[in-house]
């Protein structure tokens, strides 16, 4: 789905926590407080100024069910205000405030998301997102699946260990300067035990507690809110099977259909200069790049990715602002992000921004 001929959404600006193994002593409204505070006071508004709220977390992290509602402390919700929750990840609800700020409905739009996975074992708690009658019984880990899934990578020749080691030690270097990510070092090696055939700790993601926020806006508010507005020209969002042994796990066909449907491969428009991508795992990074057909001139995951720090509910909402604030800061034109959500890359999302998007009339 690309923006409208008459109107266009931006990013107008990101802000993200300190990403920490666990924020213990922090409630989520705790956690949210500061980086709501940050990203208002980028934009100068008041919450009571945000035509429309949207957030994104998971009840399963949380331990109990309508976590969100207690989260809305921490915006402020009275006088009442337009507010909607998406259980998922942080870049599903900036999809749907995307939709509403194209339809008119709305003309700026605050998005944010937050994940504690520290509490619990989350790669347990992650299992409740399988199929419930022939997988969720079985008690497959998270780690075990993606584990299934690079075997099939390698097996496929698409990579070999010692090129899922060189993912993970480019993100690490990549890292070293974002002083948000709660991972980074030295190179990672094939040394060493298996987490999970043929996965190692440097292919896992850290386990992470943080959050983030993102302002959109639309029509004369992008103009008043920033001097350096990122746009969205496309975005969409497809799906897989539910049941793995239905799908080919060194494919993504639901991304790049996404990214077809977000306007990536449009005929003439130039490769992204920045991709920052929701691979949790090395292998992923791999399946993805052949999906949205990245090549050497992009530059993927400058910040270090979800192997960095991997915010559950919230690394695709840091995915999109990461790319925006590049893109705002002049490292690039055009940038895509991308999203996950379930096993294996089972539900994708992606996003494509540049810098010279506005549409007939709009700002710029």
């Amino acid at each position: 789905m690309t923006g409208t001929d008459t109107r266009k959404a931006a990013v107008v600006a990101f802000a993200q926590t300190d990403h920490v193994r666990a924020a213990d002593g922090l409630s989520e409204v705790e956690m949210l407080l500061p980086v709501l505070r940050e990203v208002l006071d980028r934009t100068g508004l008041s919450t009571g100024e945000i035509d429309f709220t949207c957030s994104g977390s998971s009840d399963y992290l949380a331990g109990r069910p309508f976590s969100f509602t207690m989260a809305l402390d921490g915006v402020g919700a009275w006088p009442p205000i337009s507010e909607s929750h998406v259980e998922m990840d942080g870049a599903w609800a900036l999809y749907e405030a995307w939709v509403k700020l194209l339809t008119g409905e709305a003309d700026t739009a605050l998005v944010y998301a937050w994940g504690k996975s520290s509490p619990g074992e989350l790669p347990m708690v992650l299992t409740r997102q399988l199929d419930p009658y022939y997988l969720a019984p079985l008690w497959p880990d998270s780690v075990s699946l993606a584990a299934l899934q690079a075997r099939s990578v390698l097996d496929a020749g698409l990579a070999d260990e010692e090129e899922l080691a060189g993912i993970a030690a480019r993100s690490r270097r990549a890292a070293e300067d974002n002083p948000h990510v709660r991972q980074r070092g030295p190179a990672a090696r094939t040394a060493g035990g298996y987490l999970a055939a043929p996965l190692r700790a440097h292919d896992v993601p850290p386990v992470t507690d943080g959050a983030a926020a993102v302002v959109l806006a639309a029509g004369d508010a992008v103009d008043r809110l920033t001097d350096h507005p990122v746009w969205i020209s496309g975005m969409d969002h497809r799906i897989e099977a539910h049941g793995l042994g239905v799908r080919d796990l060194t494919d993504s066909p639901s991304t790049r259909l996404a990214a077809e449907r977000a306007g990536l491969f449009d005929p003439g428009a130039p490769p992204p200069d920045i991709a920052e991508l929701h691979a949790p795992f090395t292998s992923q990074e791999v399946i993805l790049r052949n999906a949205l057909r990245l090549g050497e001139e992009t530059v993927v995951n400058p910040s270090g990715g979800p192997l960095a720090a991997n915010p559950v509910m919230a690394a695709g909402l840091v995915r999109i602002g990461e790319a925006a604030a590049r893109l705002a800061r002049g490292e690039g034109r055009r940038a895509v992000a991308h999203a996950t959500s379930g096993p294996c890359l089972q539900h994708n999302l992606v996003a494509v921004l540049d810098t010279d998007g506005a549409a007939e009339g709009e700002p710029r």
